[in-house]
């Protein structure tokens, strides 16, 4: 069994999570500068929350969030379009790595979710139970 196997814990390994943090570095400082090919992303500020890798290093999960855009899947689809071109700009700063992996993007949904939660929570009806909970 290898040492780096992580399904046991099912949490990511710590080589996982510097070399995401090294990807994210990367697409972060490439798309700051504007180097995208795709017209769909000309001036389209994007946030990179995090960035997954697989257990091998060979394919990475970029969870992105635009800001001030309303049509975050037309993003996400630009950039998966871009991701070769994408890959090949972050190349020079992972030169370290035995191989690039491959990226693909997905909408970060975390911050949509927290605030459902929390539009949830301060609804009259769990007010209302966490009330009578008190009341007891």
């Amino acid at each position: 069994m290898s040492r780096f196997d992580t399904s046991h814990s099912g949490q990511p390994s710590q080589r996982q999570l510097r070399v995401g943090e090294l990807v994210r570095h990367a697409l972060a400082e490439v798309l700051q500068r504007g180097e995208t090919n795709d017209p769909a992303l000309e001036g389209v500020i994007v946030s990179i929350a995090e960035v997954r890798m697989s257990a091998d290093l060979k394919h990475a999960t970029a969870l992105i969030h635009p800001l001030g855009m309303t049509d975050g899947e037309g993003v996400v689809a630009a950039l998966n379009r871009s991701a070769r071109f994408l890959r090949g700009r972050i190349s020079p700063a992972l030169r370290q790595m035995r191989a690039m992996p491959d990226l693909r993007f997905l909408l970060d949904t975390r911050f949509e979710d927290d605030a459902r939660i929390d539009e949830l929570l301060h609804s009259p009806e769990v007010a209302k139970d966490l009330r009578d909970k008190d009341e007891e």
